[in-house]
């Protein structure tokens, strides 16, 4: 049952405790296994993996390959519908097209006496794309990760994932065919079997199989998260991604149906995840609550999805809408969605979200599979300095200096009183003596 509160000092409360729902002792326990796990990686390359795939996934990779192999890509085609190719064709289109729009370029400009300041913007050499499995299959999320990196123009890519585990349709060896496609429509051929905290230590460390990479994306559960959190400075990450939220701040426009299958839509995900209401209208709040109760009686993932909104889901009555706004600035939610009258008079007061989803007919749904901008977000308060990912992960800037003596000269004696302040004298001797004066300068 959705509990439903009325005080803002308890709205408050609640928000800080969802907000805060992976931080618990367990993780410290976990973090001691993932070190572990990285350590054994790092030592032993494709016989960890080996070993380690056997025991959690039990699957045997000396058997079946760590390698996915061109037959099983070409497999993969065949086992899916025509219509779910055109959907994913489809998706490739509109999130390539939004993420060509955000491709930073190198520049630079011209100041007085020859000065040239500028940025020269380069992409990575090898990304490695960490593609959950588990509960579910998620084609949209090699999408997600995979369509930027090609856009930054990366030479070489190499994504894992674990064996499935989810259908009975497959073998236990095999790779879901819907994420294998998608990966090849966006043009990913090196592909590994393999998941879990041995794979970030992989893709972090190299194997003799798997190359050593520059920076890891991609979501996973609590294993991968603290593994690329461990492996953080050895190569970049995209963020530290936890269990998925949703924020809905509605008002008397709202309709409640609407309303409700988007609370469940963030529960079905996980046991973890959050779906949070915040409504002025008493009304809406107790027709969701109502809605949802029926929905779940029929939903396909029933036990899941209610300990979601048993534990993590939420209702607040609010004063009115300004105090919605407040409040989800509080909480900064992976997903905001403002199903409410005139939603775009409400956004300026938004400061902190992953994506805001506009409208009574924009779910969150559209923003996960095709509308362009990317799905992978920050969570768990993280919107409040993070970004979603995009074609900057996957980018790195150079900064570019050129000074003529002329300009050298204008600014020599500011230097030598910083380089005196700071006691480093030779990087006072490494102007002065550029333009003549090699006397030793005593401060």
């Amino acid at each position: 049952m959705l509990r439903i509160v009325t005080q803002r000092a308890e709205a408050e409360q609640e928000l800080r405790r969802l907000a805060s729902r992976t931080h618990s002792d367990q993780v410290i326990h976990k973090e001691s296994t993932v070190r572990e796990i990285l350590l054994n990686v790092k030592r032993s390359g494709d016989e960890a993996l080996i070993r380690y795939t056997l025991e959690f996934d039990h699957v045997d990779l000396q058997q079946v390959g760590l390698t996915i192999s061109p037959e099983e890509k070409a497999r993969a085609y065949e086992m899916i519908s025509a219509k779910l190719l055109k959907a994913i064709r489809l998706a490739h289109q509109r999130i390539e097209a939004f993420h060509r729009e955000r491709v930073p370029k190198s520049w630079v400009t011209h100041g007085p006496h020859g000065i040239v300041l500028g940025k020269k913007i380069t992409p990575v050499d090898i990304a490695g794309l960490y593609i959950p499995g588990g509960r579910a299959s998620y084609p949209s999320t090699v999408l997600m990760n995979a369509i930027p990196a090609k856009v930054a123009g990366v030479p070489r890519i190499a994504m894992v994932t674990p064996p499935s585990a989810n259908s009975s349709s497959l073998g236990n060896e095999s790779i879901n065919p819907a994420v294998l496609v998608a990966a090849q429509e966006a043009g990913i051929q090196e592909i590994y079997r393999v998941g879990g905290a041995q794979a970030i230590g992989a893709l972090a460390y190299g194997t003799q199989t798997i190359p050593k990479v520059d920076v890891i994306t991609g979501p996973g559960n609590i294993y991968v998260t603290l593994a690329k959190k461990l492996v953080y400075g050895e190569v970049g990450i995209d963020s530290l991604a936890g269990p998925s939220e949703v924020l809905v701040i509605a008002d008397h426009t709202a309709n409640p149906l609407w309303v409700a299958t988007d609370l469940l839509a963030q529960a079905e995900h996980d046991p973890l995840a959050s779906a949070i209401l915040l409504t002025p209208s008493e009304t809406v709040a107790h027709q969701v609550v109502i809605e949802v109760e029926k929905l779940l009686k029929t939903h396909e993932r029933r036990v899941l999805t209610e300990k979601s909104i048993a534990n993590y889901g939420l209702v607040v009555i609010t004063s009115d809408l300004e105090e919605a706004t407040e409040l989800s600035n509080l909480f900064a939610p992976e997903h905001l969605e403002l199903e409410v009258e005139d939603p775009w008079a409400l956004l300026p007061k938004i400061r902190h979200a992953g994506a805001v989803f506009l409208g009574h007919h924009t779910p969150e749904a559209i923003g996960d599979y095709l509308a362009g901008p990317n799905h992978t977000l920050p969570t768990s308060g993280a919107a409040r300095h993070s970004s979603a990912l995009g074609v900057e992960t996957f980018m790195k800037s150079t900064s570019l200096i050129h000074y003529s003596p002329e300009a050298l000269a204008e600014v020599a004696e500011a230097i030598d009183e910083l380089t005196w302040a700071e006691g480093l004298p030779s990087h006072g001797d490494s102007v002065r003596f550029r333009l003549g004066d090699t006397e030793k300068n005593s401060g």
